[in-house]
């Protein structure tokens, strides 16, 4: 009986020797193995075996990580608060360096992604960080390769994915954009009469130069009016000769009023005197005849 129950600890002892230096490391991973608290190698996927209470082996993801990095209030170049959120992502290249070199990836690289944040942000004005997002972003990304390539970690991309401004900036920027687009209507209308005068002046030229196209031209306009299904029927007439008839009707009306004033106003002539018998015809005096 006494033998059977070493056998059987024996049995119990070697299967969890067995649980504890067999270890499965999978595609996405790589183990990094300590022996004493010595890096000896990295083991890759599959099935491996180490030495109980001896080996002790950290596995270490290889894919790319999503952190998102909350919202930081920033003042820009320009002196305006924005709250800005954005997202990083990274992976492992390295698996000793990761292990060794730093305590906690995750939490440092999104302590140092805020921090560059707000330094980059702050070096450039509201209309850049709004306009130039990937200049902000390959900056950002630049300066954490430069500390995260020695922990064993890329930086693969960086993205802003939150503005917040203040409501205030919020209608400042409404009411520029309503100038500006209020500014190139006006522009735009101005540009329009401009070449709608200069193309009605070249139709003038032509009319004049051909008195015919005008006679056309108002067919054209009774033709139009005709296929609305009008009861009435304009008859256009040319503008510049209806005023100048009007201007010689008015004249001649001037002319006819003026004569018929002074027609009224001249004076009747007063008769003559008969002349006295003592003068001739000639107005000679008579001789007095003597007694």
């Amino acid at each position: 009986m006494t033998a059977v129950v070493i056998i059987a600890s024996i049995v119990v002892v070697v299967l969890g020797a067995l649980a504890m230096s067999i270890r499965v490391v999978t595609q996405y991973e790589r183990g990094v193995l300590l022996r004493f608290g010595k890096v000896q190698n990295v083991r890759t996927p599959g099935l491996t075996v180490i030495i109980p209470l001896v080996d002790r082996l950290t596995r270490v993801s290889l894919r790319i990580v999503t952190m998102p990095i909350q919202s930081q209030g920033i003042i820009t170049r320009d002196n305006v608060s924005v709250d800005i959120a954005a997202v990083a992502y990274f992976r492992v290249v390295d698996a000793v360096k990761s292990v060794v070199a730093i305590e906690n990836v995750d939490t440092a690289i999104n302590q140092i992604a805020q921090t560059t944040l707000r330094n980059i942000v702050g070096q450039h004005s509201l209309d850049q960080a709004l306009s130039e997002t990937d200049t902000i972003n390959a900056d950002i990304r630049k300066i954490l390769d430069v500390a995260t390539l020695e922990w064993g970690v890329e930086v693969t991309l960086v993205e802003l994915k939150d503005i917040q401004l203040p409501d205030s900036m919020k209608r400042a920027m409404a009411r520029e954009a309503e100038a500006e687009r209020e500014k190139r209507a006006k522009i735009i209308a101005a540009e329009g009469e401009s070449l709608a005068a200069a193309a009605l002046g070249d139709a003038s030229d032509t009319m004049m130069a051909h008195p015919l196209a005008l006679q056309l031209r108002n067919l054209q306009t009774l033709v139009e009016l005709g296929v609305e299904k009008n009861t009435t029927i304009v008859f256009p007439a040319p503008l510049m000769s209806a005023i100048g008839e009007l201007g010689n009707f008015l004249a001649q009306e001037t002319r006819a009023t003026t004569d018929l004033g002074r027609t009224t106003q001249t004076p009747a002539p007063h008769p003559t005197p008969p002349a006295p018998a003592s003068l001739a015809n000639n107005g000679t005096p008579l001789p007095i005849p003597t007694t």
